[in-house]
């Protein structure tokens, strides 16, 4: 019998994948929006289209005609900091390559070893952030072992959520007394302010919601963006696609809190948020995740709510849950900055186990 023969084709952009790589695509955007067409086509034309030291690799594994996973990479061109690494970076919450049903990391080999020849000597090869919980996630570490490389996970950041099951009256209740209080109370010198809130979804207010968003992020706390295309490209595609849950409050026309949210497929991600700084008194922020709160619980029936990137005190306000994304990093032992990189990474793994090891339990504590 002939052996079924596995093949890898590169693309530069999601664009340019046939029709079925993108449907494959399309059924791991049910999971998550990051991991669709959309997604990453906003994300290296307002990114990575700018920075010609980073090449997009988007890798598409065959058997027998048959896509099996899509694989979106990058890799950072230099001699001395060469990097093959998912196509992702700090607006990116979650990754993950599109893999069919049933597919084994053996399958996934052949990948595996077109993505470090394609690599050409790279020492290392970095995935970030991941679900530590998903078949993905271990399919990935597998097959990158299984080709020679040495993987180990790291800590990426957390991430709180809320799993959906009450309404928004009950889920109210089970807030702090704080959180209900400030709630109550703001609200109140809000409207007596002049203050006002609107959702936007699309449609005529589209832009005047960008314009505004904009404005907000201008007069808070936050650093300007580094690629200013991004969050409005972001915002017309979830307009479009049906997504957008652009949250704006006013005081007197003058918007003074902003939020983005991504309301796909049974979930609501809180992805963006700003208020202006003058009006903190208002707590316009905490109003304006309240209303966007009730419209995902009782308007769009979500089953989770996800506030994405970190472990900011106030999320823990809003959410019940929290786990953890981590990143896997392999090491390649043939290349001589991979096998300085992999002992470093041993030896840092063993000083993290013995420091661990030797710190005092609650049950050894000593009694007082």
């Amino acid at each position: 019998m002939t052996p079924v023969t596995a093949t890898v084709d590169v693309f530069a952009h999601v664009r340019e994948l046939p029709a079925d790589a993108q449907a494959l695509m399309a059924r791991a955007e049910q999971q998550h929006v990051e991991f669709g067409v959309d997604w990453y086509a906003n994300l290296i034309d307002a990114v990575f289209a700018g920075e010609p030291a980073q090449q997009v690799r988007i890798h598409v594994l065959r058997q027998a005609g048959r896509v099996l996973a899509v694989l979106p990479t990058m890799a950072r061109k230099g001699t001395s900091d060469r990097e093959v690494s998912a196509l992702s970076n700090f607006y990116t919450a979650i990754y993950s390559p599109a893999v069919e049903e049933g597919v084994t990391a053996k399958d996934l080999l052949p990948l595996a070893r077109a993505l470090r020849q394609a690599g050409a000597g790279a020492p290392t090869y970095r995935f970030s952030p991941m679900d530590p919980a998903s078949r993905e996630f271990d399919l990935l570490r597998d097959a990158l072992g299984l080709a020679g490389l040495k993987v180990h996970s790291y800590f990426a950041f957390g991430n709180w959520f809320e799993p959906v099951r009450l309404n928004w009256a009950d889920y109210l209740k089970e807030r702090s007394g704080q959180v209900r209080s400030t709630i109550k109370r703001n609200a109140k010198k809000f409207a007596a302010e002049g203050g006002h809130i609107e959702i936007v979804r699309g449609g005529d207010r589209l832009e005047g919601g960008i314009a505004a968003y904009q404005a907000v992020y201008a007069q808070s706390w936050k650093v300007p963006e580094p690629y200013p295309e991004f969050v409005p490209g972001l915002i017309r595609l979830c307009a479009r696609r049906g997504w957008l849950r652009l949250g704006v409050a006013r005081v007197k026309e003058q918007p003074v809190a902003a939020q983005i949210w991504i309301v796909a497929h049974g979930r609501a991600d809180i992805y963006k948020l700003a208020y202006d700084e003058e009006y903190k008194a208002l707590a316009p922020g905490t109003l304006l995740t309240a209303a966007l709160m009730e419209e995902a619980l009782d308007v769009d029936g979500v089953r989770e709510i996800d506030y994405l990137i970190g472990d900011d005190p106030y999320k823990a306000t809003w959410m019940s849950q929290r786990r953890e994304r981590l990143g896997l990093i392999a090491y390649d032992p043939l290349t001589l900055r991979g096998l300085i990189g992999l002992v470093r990474q041993t030896l840092g793994d063993y000083r993290r186990r013995l420091r661990a090891a030797a710190a005092p339990r609650p049950d050894n504590l000593p009694r007082t």
